[in-house]
């Protein structure tokens, strides 16, 4: 049972920090990947299924937002939207390479969002991008 709970909990850290909640879950993967009490493959997978799932969240935000824009309470003025807009209309969908970044990463899944990228271009370039970065802090721990 201990072990559902720790995969659990490392699953929604790092669904939450996916979306535009202030969470970083690295911290927690490291952490686990040193215990050596589970599986590097497992943690990975976990993490990553995770931090899509949480980025998926963002997208579907992006494509009902759309119809508030123009309020007071909206949290991009129209400048910002129209930047946005044109910066991921002149980059594209491979921007959500960058979705591991902080700060930048989120937004990025919520434009996506908004800008309609299909869901399956939006999951497959999102899922490399989250997994990678997790390999990476599997990488840095391990001493490669």
């Amino acid at each position: 049972m201990l072990d559902f709970g720790v995969y659990a909990g490392l699953f929604a850290a790092a669904f939450a920090a996916a979306t535009i909640l202030p969470m970083q879950s690295e911290a927690l993967l490291a952490g686990l990947l040193l215990s050596h009490s589970y599986p590097a493959s497992a943690l990975i997978a976990v993490a990553s299924v995770g931090n899509v799932l949480g980025s998926m969240v963002n997208w579907l935000l992006g494509r009902g937002i759309e119809q508030f824009r123009g309020r007071k309470w909206f949290p991009a003025s129209e400048a910002q939207l129209d930047r946005a807009t044109r910066w991921y209309q002149r980059y594209g969908k491979w921007t959500l390479l960058l979705s591991w970044v902080p700060v930048i990463g989120d937004p990025l899944t919520v434009i996506a969002g908004v800008l309609r990228e299909p869901i399956w271009s939006f999951v497959l370039l999102v899922a490399i991008a989250k997994t990678v970065r997790y390999l990476v802090v599997f990488a840095l721990v391990s001493g490669w």
